[in-house]
């Protein structure tokens, strides 16, 4: 009898020394968790830091952009007035006038490619930071779902599977 009483004694002692070691680990499990959540947290904050940098970078080489085409569009707009004779020309001969206008058309149809180029770029960055917001709310909801159904995981074929 004390024999089975010792027995049932060591075993309620060892169900209850493992309950504790299952609440560690949770606890432990929780804490990687939380630490990998604010890890991934972190770096997303930092790649929107970087893409707001870079669209604001894009925004300022617009900017200049622009200046220099209204620069460049003033001169054209003289140059063609030489050339059509409603402008004293000076020194200048009509063959060099040509030239320097074609120089003037390369220039802005380069700056145009410029253009076109820092446009396609800001549209990726609209893009990722798009993409970006739509993986938080997919992590945020997938969170929310798991707490409140417990484990719950997808087969291949879309269907939840508890």
């Amino acid at each position: 009898r004390k024999q089975a009483a010792d027995y049932s004694t060591s075993s309620s002692d060892e169900e209850f020394e493992s309950k504790p070691s299952l609440t560690h680990k949770a606890k432990r499990a929780l804490r990687k968790r939380r630490k990998l959540e604010k890890e991934t947290k972190q770096l997303i904050k930092q790649e929107e830091l970087k893409r707001l940098h870079k669209a604001q970078a894009i925004q300022r080489q617009l900017e200049e952009l622009e200046e220099r085409q209204r620069t460049l569009e003033i001169f054209g707009v003289e140059l063609e007035r030489e050339l059509r004779g409603e402008a004293d020309s000076g020194t200048k001969d009509e063959n060099q006038m040509l030239h320097e206008w074609l120089e003037l058309v390369m220039e802005k149809n380069k700056l145009m490619r410029y253009e076109s180029e820092l446009l396609i770029i800001a549209q990726e960055l609209e893009l990722e930071d798009h993409q970006s917001r739509l993986e938080q709310k997919l992590r945020e909801k997938m969170a929310i779902d798991g707490k409140s159904e417990g484990t719950v995981c997808c087969s291949p074929q879309g269907q939840t599977v508890p």
